[in-house]
Parts: C-alpha cells; sequence; structure tokens
C-alpha cells in the first residue's frame, strides 16, 4: 500500500480545513459522510470528492476507504469512530480523543482486538517546528527542564446554545482549547505527578476559563492557561537550566520560536515554511504507522491519549464540570 484512502466523517469547519491540507498534500480524499445527502454533496463538489454519503454508516462501509477522520464535536467521537473500528477501518480522531478517559479506553481496546490504528487528531504534535523543538529537548540543549508554561485563549461566541458553552456537546474551554497546552505540556515534561486547577463557569455549567499548575518528575512545574471568553497571547515557554524555548503567536500552529541562553543570547530562530494549516502532517504520520505495520503511535501514542484524558477528567472534577452523558459519575 502505497498511501492510505482517507474518508472524513462529517462535513464542519475543522473537516474543511482538513480536507484541504489533504489536497494540499496530495494524499488521496475519496470519501465523505454526513447526516444528509445534501450536506455530503456539498462538501464532495468543493474538494472533489468521489463518494458522498448521507450517513455515517454508509461511509464506514465504503470499501474504497481505509482509514476515516471524525470530526465530529468530542462527544460523538468515540460513537463514531467506534463505528468505523467496528467496520474495519483505521480512525485519526479530532481531538479531544474522546469525552472522558473510560470512552477513550474503550477505542483502546476495540483498535488493539481489530488490529487497527486509532490516533488522536492533535495536529500541533506533527508541526515541523514541534519536530524541530523535541530535536533540540533530546540533544540536551536547554538542560535540564524546570518549567513549561502555555496559553490557548481566545474571544469565542458567547452564545449559550453554542456547542462551545453547552455541556450536552461537551461544551467550555478545557475540552476544545485547554487540551492544546495540556497535551503540549505532556509532550515536554510527561505524566504530571500532581494536577491543581480552577475555572470559572458560566450560566450554562461549562467552563469558560481554566488554570493549571502540575508537578512532574523531577520537580518540573507547568502552568496553563486556557479561555474562550477573552484572547491573551497564546504563546508558549520550556524553561530549561542551560537555556529556553519561546515559541510565538499562535504557538500551537505554524509559527517561529528561539533557543535563548540565560544571558539572552539567540542561538537559534526557527520559522516554519508550511504549507496550508499543517493539518496534513498528522495524517502522513498516520499514513507511515499503517505502512509500517505501527499501530501504536510514536509521536502521540493512544495510550498517552487515554493519560491525557484522564488529566482531563481529573481538572474537570476539580472545577465541577460533568457533562450530562456521563450520569452521576465522572467518567
Amino acid at each position: 500500500m502505497t498511501g492510505l484512502r482517507w474518508g472524513i466523517l462529517a462535513t464542519g469547519g475543522i473537516a474543511g480545513a482538513f480536507a484541504s491540507d489533504l489536497r494540499t498534500a496530495g494524499l488521496d480524499l475519496v470519501a465523505v459522510g454526513s447526516r444528509s445527502q445534501e450536506s455530503a454533496d456539498a462538501f464532495a463538489a468543493r474538494f472533489d470528492i468521489a463518494h458522498a454519503h448521507p450517513s455515517y454508516e454508509a461511509l464506514v462501509a465504503d470499501p474504497d476507504i481505509d482509514i476515516v477522520y471524525v470530526s465530529t464535536p468530542h462527544p460523538m467521537h468515540h460513537e463514531n469512530a467506534k463505528l468505523a473500528l467496528e467496520a474495519g477501518k483505521h480512525v485519526l480522531v479530532e481531538k479531544a480523543f474522546t469525552l472522558n478517559r473510560q470512552e477513550a479506553e474503550d477505542l483502546q481496546r476495540i483498535a488493539a482486538e481489530r488490529g487497527l490504528l486509532a490516533m488522536e487528531a492533535m495536529w500541533t504534535r506533527y508541526l515541523p517546528h514541534m519536530v524541530r523543538i523535541r530535536e533540540i529537548i533530546e540533544a540536551g540543549t536547554l538542560g535540564e527542564i524546570r518549567a513549561v508554561t502555555a496559553d490557548h485563549t481566545q474571544s469565542l461566541p458567547t452564545d449559550p446554545s453554542h456547542r462551545l458553552n453547552d455541556l450536552e456537546l461537551g461544551g467550555g474551554a478545557l475540552l476544545d482549547l485547554g487540551i492544546y497546552p495540556i497535551s503540549f505540556i505532556w509532550d515536554v515534561l510527561g505524566v504530571p505527578t500532581t494536577v491543581t486547577a480552577v475555572g470559572r463557569l458560566i450560566e450554562t455549567g461549562a467552563d469558560a476559563e481554566v488554570a493549571t499548575i502540575m508537578t512532574h518528575e523531577g520537580g518540573a512545574i507547568s502552568t496553563s492557561l486556557s479561555s474562550s471568553r477573552a484572547a491573551g497571547p497564546n504563546t508558549a515557554s520550556i524553561v530549561g537550566t542551560e537555556a529556553r524555548i519561546d515559541i510565538d503567536h499562535v504557538w500551537y500552529t505554524p509559527t517561529t520560536f528561539r533557543v535563548i541562553l540565560p544571558d539572552g543570547t539567540v542561538t537559534e530562530e526557527y520559522v516554519s515554511d508550511v504549507a496550508g494549516r499543517g493539518m496534513q502532517y498528522q495524517a502522513m504520520a498516520a499514513e507511515r504507522l499503517v505502512r509500517d505495520g505501527i499501530l501504536e503511535g510514536d509521536v502521540l501514542p493512544i495510550a498517552e491519549s487515554v493519560a491525557i484524558m484522564g488529566t482531563l477528567d481529573e481538572i474537570r472534577a476539580q472545577i465541577g464540570v460533568r457533562y450530562p452523558r456521563e450520569g452521576a459519575t465522572n467518567g
């Protein structure tokens, strides 16, 4: 197999961005599925897609696709990814991977039982500037890492019925925005040893702001701030004993960063040169894994996605956010 044949499940904004980047990279996008034929047809026409399906069930049953990109809101990720896995398709699932750890563990189990790739679409991890940052860290250039900080803050719609504010749709800053800095912190420092979180809830019960302080192996400290009601700098820093990395606005998209010594000397300045948004890199990583017969991702293993969902569960428990579909217990 030289490349995978992609199907896209759902036709929202993130699906359009992904489809555009697949086309930019020359990857094989052959099918789309929506809850209506009209929506599927419009999306297919927009991106020159051969097969337009009027349901998700019809999409995953399509024999001409190998992998499904699940782009629905996160409360639907488990159900939609399970549908595709049980139809024998690999899946790339939008972040946050699921609604909670329990759902993530279930997808991990199903994928393992069926010998399929299930991968979280945390596209930031696959961007060239993040690849270079990991190389710098692994080379020991920063010395001992003592702190990581990142924010993801935007001024987004305040309508209570909007997806971002509706608990029925997994609304809140944490799962939509906070997943970026939390996953980034995990990438750099690994599993947190302690988690402390505070948040501000809006009238719907969803979180509008969330801040975290976490400790990690060796005593390193991380901080994150997420907000859906106010736009901040959207920058990030990794601070080591020998140097630091400052990642510029917007740190989780293709951008610039600098390696800076304690005396202020800049030893490296990186400028991203990426076509499109950059979502194609995660797709190419998924194709490489399947081609090589590796069904546990390397940049972001599914076990890590599951564990990160556990961290998000803990943060939600501390700030008092529970989604209606979770019932009486969280997860």
